[in-house]
């Protein structure tokens, strides 16, 4: 996609460059640093602390007049760039309509056409329903209550390295301690936590994966006991894992012979990003539950369960809800971005990008033999970085790339258990151009750094 393209695609009319006025982060910036270190909790963190007054395409401004390559997305949130044209002129009409009414009071069209959408977007073709949240761990939450209802079993399995959210159960069923658990327990009981598909690390195929995970579920939980398996089909958080083949698709037909609840957390992976809809797309697995929420509103707070429709009804009236899920400006954002997406061909969009980005890392990779792996699919890439010649993970060297981008105009994101992978999240409305060149800067932080 050309820079010209881009604004059709991307919301503001921004310059589509990388552009350093000041240091990162400059003057007044920090300025603003200290009044958000006088009013805002210590607990809320940044990663880079630059306040953003516009952003489009790929591309954020500062308040110094910097430009940043931004290859982070908010955390795969704004897939359909800042301001998308559809997102901006549907909050507008509804902003002018009305902003709130409460869809469990008086319901209003908005809310039903997003839960429309995702009948037709989501992977299978059974009768489907959804239910609207505000955050992904509200959806996570609301498919771990459905899916109890509606099987009357109580445990719950997730697997190493997942990430599900920030809520009391949601943060049981999070693996990584720090900074996400640390002192904040006790935690929701009847959480298991089976072996992951890791094939960097455990070498294993699909098969032998999942053979290990259903010996550990079958032997500590059981599954006439297991309400549901909750799994990322390509983990977000805990390092962008992407399971070998043939992992989910066994995990599934296992599911559905035992009775239980398959739920594929597609928070960070959905909505084009990993170059289909949704990442189960990939080895046509249909969960039976799917949460979504990040991609889903081109940066308003939305979330969704949708299921099969029997699933999905088996709570009872009144048990699902909250006053802001579904809010009508949050839908009428869903709406133009899953417009933004379906008429941009967003998923290939994101195939191409992924494809740019994966040269790019192989060379990176080729060059560096602290990079032990490329992985990922679509505009969803990552690399994890070790000591050479092992599996020793090497943070050290993560921060020193990640503070070297920074610094020099590039927005990029870590994960993983360890800290020690890049995750590569760029808006699928950044153009070629910028996006070449962000890797240029993450080229030049492992050279400066080695």
């Amino acid at each position: 996609m050309t820079e010209s393209a881009v604004a059709a695609v991307g919301g503001p009319t921004l310059p589509q460059e990388r552009r350093l006025v000041t240091e990162i982060p400059g003057p007044r910036s920090l300025e603003r640093l200290e009044r958000k270190r006088a009013h805002v909790a210590d607990g809320v963190g940044t990663t880079l602390p630059v306040f953003i007054e516009a952003a489009g395409g790929g591309v954020l401004v500062d308040v110094d007049g910097n430009s940043l390559i931004d290859l982070g997305s908010g955390i795969a949130v704004t897939t359909v760039g800042n301001a998308a044209p559809a997102v901006a002129r549907n909050v507008h009409a509804q902003v002018d309509a009305f902003t709130h009414t409460c869809f469990m009071i008086t319901p209003y069209d908005g809310y039903v056409d997003v839960c429309a959408e995702l009948a037709s977007l989501t992977p299978g073709d059974h009768a489907k329903k959804s239910a609207l949240f505000n955050s992904g761990a509200e959806a996570v939450e609301n498919a771990v209550k459905i899916a109890r209802a509606a099987t009357g079993k109580d445990a719950v399995v997730v697997f190493d390295h997942a990430y599900h959210g920030r809520t009391n159960l949601t943060m049981a069923m999070t693996a990584k301690n720090m900074p996400y658990k640390h002192g904040f327990g006790p935690f929701a009981g009847e959480v298991y936590r089976a072996p992951m598909s890791y094939p960097l690390r455990d070498g294993l195929s699909g098969a032998e994966a999942a053979a290990r995970a259903i010996d550990v579920i079958d032997k500590q939980v059981g599954a006439t006991n297991l309400a549901c398996i909750v799994i990322e089909p390509i983990q977000g958080e805990g390092g962008f894992v992407v399971p070998a083949p043939g992992f989910l698709p066994a995990l599934a037909a296992w599911a559905a012979a035992n009775d239980v609840v398959l739920v594929a957390d597609e928070i960070q992976s959905g909505f084009c990003r990993t170059g289909d809809w949704f990442a189960c797309d990939d080895e046509g697995v249909v969960p039976d539950l799917v949460t979504t929420a990040k991609g889903i509103a081109g940066g308003l707070p939305l979330a969704a369960v949708t299921g099969r429709a029997e699933l999905m009804d088996a709570v009872h009236v009144g048990g699902l809800g909250g006053t802001y899920g579904g809010n009508p400006i949050a839908c009428a954002a869903a709406l133009g971005a899953i417009e933004e997406m379906r008429e941009g061909g967003l998923d290939a969009r994101a195939r191409e990008l992924g494809s740019r980005m994966r040269a790019r890392l192989d060379a990176l990779a080729a060059e560096h033999d602290v990079i032990a792996e490329v992985r990922g699919r679509g505009a969803m890439m990552a690399i994890e970085l070790c000591t050479p010649g092992t599996t020793d993970p090497d943070p050290v060297r993560t921060a020193a790339v990640s503070a070297y981008c920074h610094q020099h105009g590039v927005v990029t994101l870590t994960c993983g258990t360890w800290g020690n992978v890049f995750r590569f999240l760029p808006p699928l409305s950044i153009g070629d151009d910028l996006l070449e060149e962000g890797f240029d800067v993450v080229a030049e932080a492992f050279a400066a750094t080695a």
